[in-house]
């Protein structure tokens, strides 16, 4: 660190330092869950830090469990914050609602230089307004009906009970231009804007106003956000610009939208970071799948989040939407299974198994069957297989192992009293007993087997049985 400027930001010399700013109103959806990670990786791949804020300035709709979700759903996609709940600094609280006095201090600010004004036009008043707007083909801005209210109306509306909200006073004929991480050079006209609320009634700060104050209170200098945000950038750096304080630089990245190109809602399927862990999707499968959704690259195998981080670059990142398809995180999910160690392996899929397993057994099964699982409910009709009883055939399979003969079988059932479950030496049998190869040799065994004509390879699944399985199974046709 090198201090503090005369703004009290801190100028990091390694780095920027980005944040991920989430309210606690809903569970965490994978647009901000990306949004989250490509903050992070753009704090990490140049030594920078990474901030997360709880943004629960609106009492009503802020939920504590929500906020405890959130940071159970970070923590479990590895995106672990340098200052944040749980890990407080001189900057914080990281709890807007605990932030109250800071945000008066310059809600005074703005007062005495006549920025802000009371509004006590009411929802019905100002979705009034709107629809006139928007009838005689206007764009619906606030229409400044308090702005020049005298101080006797105001006392007067006090009076009434009227409790107003806080209205910073947008001056006009500006030019508001700046460069967009993202999407380029902006320009909207301060015209085009109209006063927007900075303080509720019930005196908490609106999303306008904290947002920003607290970004350069606590020396964010990069921000990655929804592009949903991009028309609320020029009102806060009118703010930001009112109380001399430093603005970040924004950028603005695509939304995700579903297949049929709309924004992606419950009517997609799963949406919440919540969801696919529940499912039994792996953290770095979603990680991976979300660095690639919106962001370019050149490489292409699954990364850890410091290798995300070396490759991240804003320059990168699209303009246009970027569509969730699940079969692409599927992708994403059998890789990584693939590269799981056999302890967690057995810890993603150990649920599943009978129990009192002993471990050895464990193992065998789980390495049999690992090839060919995306999801922990894939392996569930393997686990009844391998130690389930005997497999129930379907028409076609009964025939094909009665087609197969009895003599064939014999050999099969002999050479498993021999050697166990070592599907080799069975098959080395029946190949000498009846000279049959490649599939008229296997396939009636693994019908016989597992009555499945496919599968997971099966002299592993094979070894995965209890002792005596295999016998018992082959016996049956013998």
């Amino acid at each position: 660190m090198n201090g503090m400027d005369s703004t009290g930001r801190e100028a990091f010399a390694r780095g920027p330092t980005t944040r991920f700013a989430p309210s606690p109103t809903g569970e965490l959806h994978l647009g901000n869950a990306r949004t989250a990670l490509f903050n992070f990786l753009l704090a990490h791949h140049a030594g920078g830090r990474f901030l997360l804020r709880i943004e629960d300035t609106d009492a009503e709709r802020s939920d504590a469990q929500h906020t405890a979700a959130l940071l159970e759903d970070l923590s479990w996609l590895g995106l672990a914050w340098d200052a944040g709940p749980g890990r407080e600094d001189e900057r914080g609280p990281y709890h807007q609602s605990q932030r109250g006095a800071l945000y008066e201090r310059f809600f005074q600010a703005l007062e005495s230089q006549g920025m802000v004004y009371p509004c006590f036009c009411t929802p019905l008043e100002l979705e009034a307004a709107r629809r006139a707007q928007r009838a005689s083909g206007r764009p619906p801005r606030y229409a400044g009906t308090c702005r020049n209210l005298s101080p006797a109306e105001r006392q007067r509306r006090r009076a009434q009970g009227l409790r107003p909200t806080t209205r910073f006073r947008v001056p006009p004929g500006r030019r508001l231009e700046f460069i967009d991480l993202v999407h380029g050079p902006q320009s909207f006209l301060s015209d085009d804007i109209g006063d927007f609320v900075i303080r509720r009634a019930d005196g908490s700060a609106a999303f306008f106003f904290c947002n920003a104050v607290d970004d350069a209170c606590m020396g964010v200098t990069q921000v990655l956000r929804g592009e949903d945000h991009l028309a609320n950038t020029p009102r806060q750096l009118l703010v930001l610009g009112a109380l001399g304080l430093p603005a970040p630089r924004y950028g603005h990245v695509s939304l995700i939208v579903g297949s049929d190109g709309a924004p992606l809602s419950k009517r997609h399927g799963a949406t919440s970071v919540r969801e696919f862990r529940e499912r039994g999707y792996h953290a770095q499968a979603l990680t991976n799948y979300l660095f690639r959704l919106g962001h370019s690259g050149a490489e292409h195998a699954v990364l850890d989040l410091p290798a995300m981080a070396r490759t991240f670059d804003v320059a990168h990142l699209g303009r246009a939407p970027s569509h969730f398809d699940e079969r692409q995180l599927a992708v994403w999910q059998k890789e990584t299974a693939q590269r799981l160690s056999a302890a967690e392996a057995c810890s993603w899929l150990g649920a599943l198994l009978p129990p009192g397993l002993d471990p050895p057994a464990a193992n065998a099964f789980i390495a049999a069957v690992l090839p060919n699982v995306v999801l922990p409910q894939d392996a569930q009709p393997w686990v009844q297989i391998v130690f389930g009883g005997p497999p129930t055939l379907s028409p076609e399979a009964e025939q094909a192992v009665k087609a197969a003969g009895s003599a064939y079988f014999a050999a099969a059932a002999q050479a498993a009293a021999q050697c166990g479950n070592d599907l080799p030496a069975i098959a080395a049998a029946v190949r000498a007993a009846t000279g049959r190869k490649g599939a008229e040799l296997y396939l009636p065994l693994r019908l016989a087997l597992t009555g499945c004509p496919h599968g997971p390879e099966l002299a592993p699944l094979v070894r995965a049985m209890p002792a005596g399985q295999a016998l018992e199974r082959l016996q049956r046709f013998a």
